[in-house]
């Protein structure tokens, strides 16, 4: 107990760390550390992800694990190239359009679709982790799950951020899988410190460790997986062992553009998150840094127009490349962009942006709207060899479908779909399908320097809201010259094309009369669940920094 005690008082005291050879920076000091012993041992970028996944499957389930899945992005100085690999899960075979209409034809309400088996897709995060480890991992695979399964034999101290989840929603808490695990003896919801074992995920991870991936997709993981989902306790689904059989991750190429002198590289489809991202740097370029300035009225103004212009583009469009054609060089065409940049005003809102046409369309889509939620992490690294990571990963609810298997959560990825299949006579882009990707807002970002030399690794959790905090993040970065623990800490301004939402900060807050005399609907929010994890090179090593919202750390050596 002291020696936890210790080491997170010890972490949570540096809120950002410089470093000459490696770093890590992870949403909880025990998989941060877990991620550095690999990194000591002369492990890569990815060996050092796969610890910290690991870790955070077992202390921070309420966000991510094995359970759900995961965006990777990954820059590898010996050949100069930047890759992304795809871990997203997939519906099942049993999926159709209408799966989450009423019997009237209606939408259900998003709420009642969580829990149970209806909203489990099939897990890609270990899939994709395998992929990527066969690819550029250094140390063996069983290695990298050593800690995690020290801890979860040994007991871990519950974070505050997890017990005050379980506190806050006890219709949660009270799913079977969840009471048993979560509930001290009295019955109530454990508290932050107290010590927490799970025997079931060592003997899951053991299996891992020993079988690989594989050994997930098949075989008594499996088994279990698939009776879950079909004899869930709500809303039973139709998950088959083919179906986790049948899983595959990919590596794809990833979204690539330009900004200033700097390169940017993001996830591309099934995310929305890179293009999203994307769009709205190449939507103010055109105005000077000092008008983007964080916590101004121009500033503000222009981020949030461009982000309108960016969600309306999002929600239409993208969907999953296997099943969609999605016309990512026409988001990212430059006189595309122009042309759309060219209707943002710098005196007025211009309320409820419509979707461009952007060339090469294949196919028209209805609008599709989507209700991501929050249960998700990053994480960035950087090791000896300079190869880095920016992954983001999910169960996408908190703490997912609510059920768990072998001592992870099972993810509720397919609510991430679009509940109206068609819309004005149109097919969604994100509708569910059998095997389908539903749609992302994760923006795992690496930003190159103008001689092509890495810079930042950045990225956040937060549901659709990603996207902005990804783009605000980068601005200061870039625009500013924010450090790393200045950036992260920024008040935030999110405008998903509707409301303007503006996180209670004294600044936001004073902007907020003027922001509605411009014609804007804002609203305040009293926090933001944004988690970013950045990383920084600078002439000496690097300098990590930790969303101050969350418990994260960044730490190396």
């Amino acid at each position: 107990m002291k020696r936890f005690a210790v080491l997170v008082l010890a972490f949570l005291l540096i809120p950002a760390h410089a470093a000459q050879r490696h770093m890590i920076a992870a949403a909880n000091p025990l998989a941060a550390e877990a991620g550095l012993q690999m990194l000591r041992q002369g492990g890569s970028a990815v060996d050092a992800a796969i610890a910290a996944q690991a870790v955070l499957t077992l202390v921070e389930p309420e966000s991510s694990g094995i359970g759900g899945g995961s965006f990777m992005l990954l820059f590898d100085p010996a050949t100069n190239k930047v890759t992304s690999f795809d871990g997203r899960e997939t519906a099942p075979a049993s999926a159709k359009p209408t799966m989450f209409l009423d019997a009237a034809g209606n939408p259900r309400p998003h709420r009642d679709a969580i829990p149970g088996g209806l909203s489990v897709g099939v897990p890609g995060n270990l899939a994709m982790l395998e992929l990527a480890h066969k690819k550029y991992g250094k140390l063996k695979w069983a290695t990298l799950f050593g800690p995690a399964i020290k801890l979860a034999e040994q007991g871990f101290p519950v974070s505050k951020k997890l017990a005050k989840l379980l506190a806050a929603n006890p219709d949660i808490a009270a799913m079977p899988d969840l009471k048993r695990y979560f509930a001290r003896a009295d019955g109530t919801p454990v508290q932050a410190g107290d010590i927490l074992k799970n025997p079931e995920l060592a003997a899951t991870f053991k299996t891992i460790a020993k079988g690989g991936a594989r050994a997930f997709y098949r075989g008594e993981i499996a088994k279990a997986i698939v009776a879950k989902v079909q004899h869930a306790p709500v809303n039973p689904g139709g998950m088959t062992l083919n179906d986790l059989a049948r899983y595959r991750a990919a590596e794809r190429a990833p979204v690539c553009a330009t900004y200033r002198v700097y390169k940017l590289c993001s996830m591309g489809p099934p995310s929305s998150g890179g293009i999203a991202v994307l769009q709205i740097l190449k939507l103010v370029e055109r105005f000077p840094s000092a008008n983007l300035q964080p916590d101004t009225l121009s500033g503000v103004h222009l981020f949030a127009q461009a982000s309108r212009l960016a969600f309306a583009d999002r929600n239409r469009y993208v969907g999953d490349p296997a099943f969609v054609k999605v016309p990512v060089a026409g988001l990212l065409n430059g006189a595309y962009l122009k042309d759309r940049s060219a209707l943002i005003r710098t005196d007025r809102d211009m309320g409820t942006a419509e979707a461009g046409t952007p060339p090469m369309i294949k196919a028209e889509f209805g609008r599709g709207d989507t209700e991501e939620q929050e249960g998700t992490s990053h994480l960035s690294v950087v090791d000896d060899a300079g190869r880095a990571v920016s992954m983001t990963t999910t169960v996408e609810f908190l703490l997912g479908s609510e059920m768990m298997v072998g001592g992870f959560v099972l993810n509720n990825q397919l609510t991430d779909f679009s509940f109206v299949p068609v819309q004005d006579g149109k097919p969604v882009a994100n509708a569910p399908g059998a095997g389908k990707r539903p749609l992302s807002a994760m923006a795992p970002t690496l930003v190159f320097d103008k001689n092509g030399k890495f810079l930042i690794a950045t990225g956040s959790p937060g549901g659709p809201a990603i996207i902005d905090y990804v783009a605000q993040n980068l601005i200061a970065l870039l625009d500013s010259g924010f450090d790393p623990v200045k950036a992260a800490a920024l008040g935030h301004v999110i405008e998903p094309n509707g409301p303007l939402l503006l996180e209670k900060t004294p600044v936001l807050t004073g902007l907020a009369p003027r922001l509605s005399a411009m014609g804007y609907e804002v609203r305040t929010l009293a926090s933001e669940s944004s988690g970013l994890h950045v990383i920084k090179r600078t002439p000496t090593g690097h300098v990590g920094a930790a969303d101050p919202r969350r418990e994260g750390v960044a730490i190396g050596d």
